[in-house]
């Protein structure tokens, strides 16, 4: 009987400690995936950050970016041809876009070289394009991840990511995810 009893608590602790073995590799593969996520696939609420506006004073923070409307991220290098080629879509294809608003940034451009992009496409003739100014603290790579530009961060009304675009981005496939929920 003692013998009997003996072995079935060996056998009773033997699949708890499988079973909780088990629940350790399940941790691991659930902290490893975690751990191959970007922030913004963490974290998918628009972040909070700077943005300094084309003035090379005011400091915008994208926290008051308005909710009830489809925002997206541009972020962009001034003299990368695709960089160009993405702002000459943009605002080819603006009127299909114009229930976005847009918020571009550089990372490192002067100013005075933004403000000449930005007369050069003409930015300032769309409504929706809110902002074009500098990531003076070069957040948007960090949290995004980039490796390419453009790179472009399209959200919902709810402020919650959309899709990233890594690279150019036609006009149809920005509309076709803004409009598929």
């Amino acid at each position: 009987m003692k013998r009997s009893f003996l072995l079935v608590l060996l056998f009773v602790v033997s699949i708890a400690h499988a079973f909780a073995q088990g629940k350790k590799e399940e941790v691991k593969k659930d902290t490893a995936a975690a751990d191959t996520l970007r922030p913004y696939q963490k974290y998918p609420k628009l972040p909070a950050f700077n943005i300094r506006e084309m003035d090379s004073v005011t400091i915008f923070n994208t926290f008051n970016i308005p909710a009830g409307k489809k925002t997206m991220l541009v972020f962009f290098s001034l003299d990368c041809k695709h960089c160009q080629r993405q702002m000459k879509a943009l605002t080819k294809g603006m009127d299909s876009l114009s229930d976005i608003q847009f918020y571009m940034m550089t990372p490192m451009h002067s100013m005075t070289d933004l403000r000449e992009f930005y007369k050069k496409y003409h930015l300032g003739d769309y409504k929706n394009i809110v902002l074009v100014g500098r990531d003076y603290e070069f957040f948007y790579s960090t949290f995004y991840g980039t490796k390419v530009v453009p790179d472009l961060a399209l959200y919902d009304e709810h402020k919650k990511i959309i899709k990233l675009f890594e690279g150019e981005a036609t006009v149809t496939d920005i509309y076709e995810a803004a409009h598929a929920h």
